[in-house]
């Protein structure tokens, strides 16, 4: 499947106010909450298409915010119109093409490497955003609840509720409601071992780098690896993580000295695919609604494996 994402030209946004959602609450309380303004000059940035959550934007007075959503107010205002979401939608991301699962209360995408899981200060194109878009056209009152994130430039399962009430619920027993985290990836050389478990404790610096410590106060992080095809230059490595840290799996590889392909970041030097070696392949987790387990599976990319014929 090709990622056209990379073609993509974005203008960034600049912001008068940034906020991070701590509890669910409705949009309008909750700028009156956080900045001093009167009602009606708030409600008259909704009506200016000023207000974005998540990147989009909003100008329902009691959207629902969720924990962790993104609440930003733009300088000037930006274009919504349905027409310009259908263009986006249609000629630079076809979301369709990239829906592994869907039903009333869920859908989940296979993410392709370059795209944002929710847009940034630097990048306002993300996935969020279309998902956005692809369920407004439905039902404009509707929107989408991210219950996690990957990184830009991994691929791979990401999945949103349509629910707050799902979304609070499994976001409040995030790590006791997933059974599996699974991803594939490229790294430099060839393993000693083939199978084995990193622990480590991570903390950030800085720079917004990850790295490993012996601090026990920082966040534990346990990836479990298993190499299932490798040649003279590269291991092709099953990665199952127990905790999800920010960069886990990226500074644990570098830890063990076989750097994830492709990432600059944590020092890789080798670039045989032209992107980042990593991709989540599949998620399972229990529906709170239903109690029953929910499995995301998606291929391995033909990149990955092409590399090793």
């Amino acid at each position: 499947m090709k990622n056209n994402t990379s073609s993509t030209k974005t203008t960034k946004i600049e912001y008068t106010y940034t906020f991070k959602v701590n509890k669910s609450d409705f949009l309008l309380e909750f700028l009156l909450s956080k900045i001093n303004l009167s009602r009606n000059s708030v409600k008259s940035l909704l009506s200016k298409n000023k207000v974005l959550v998540n990147g989009s934007v909003v100008r329902q007075f009691d959207y629902p915010l969720a924990k962790d959503d993104d609440v930003k107010i733009a300088k000037n205002s930006q274009n919504t119109s349905n027409q310009a979401k259908r263009k986006n939608t249609t000629s630079q991301f076809n979301l369709k093409e990239y829906i592994i699962f869907e039903n009333d209360d869920y859908i989940a995408i296979n993410k392709p490497s370059g795209l944002l899981s929710v847009e940034s200060d630097k990048d306002n194109e993300s996935l969020y955003k279309y998902v956005f878009e692809y369920l407004t056209i439905k039902n404009p009152k509707a929107r989408p609840y991210l219950l996690h994130r990957i990184d830009k430039d991994t691929s791979g399962v990401i999945v949103f509720s349509k629910d707050i009430k799902l979304h609070s619920m499994l976001k409040m027993h995030w790590n006791d409601d997933i059974k599996l985290r699974e991803y594939y990836a490229i790294c430099e050389g060839i393993f000693n071992e083939k199978k084995g478990t990193i622990k480590s404790y991570l903390k950030e610096n800085d720079n917004h780098l990850m790295y490993s410590t012996k601090d026990k106060n920082a966040k534990i992080a346990i990836t479990h690896f298993e190499v299932e095809k490798e040649n003279r230059n590269f291991s092709l490595v099953k990665l199952v993580i127990d905790t999800g840290r920010k960069n886990q799996i990226r500074v644990h590889m570098r830890d063990i000295g076989h750097m994830v392909v492709g990432d600059e970041k944590y020092h890789s030097k080798e670039n045989p695919i032209n992107r980042l070696g990593l991709h989540a392949s599949r998620l399972d987790f229990i529906d709170p609604k239903t109690k029953k387990l929910i499995s995301l599976k998606t291929n391995i990319p033909a990149e990955f494996t092409k590399l090793f014929k």
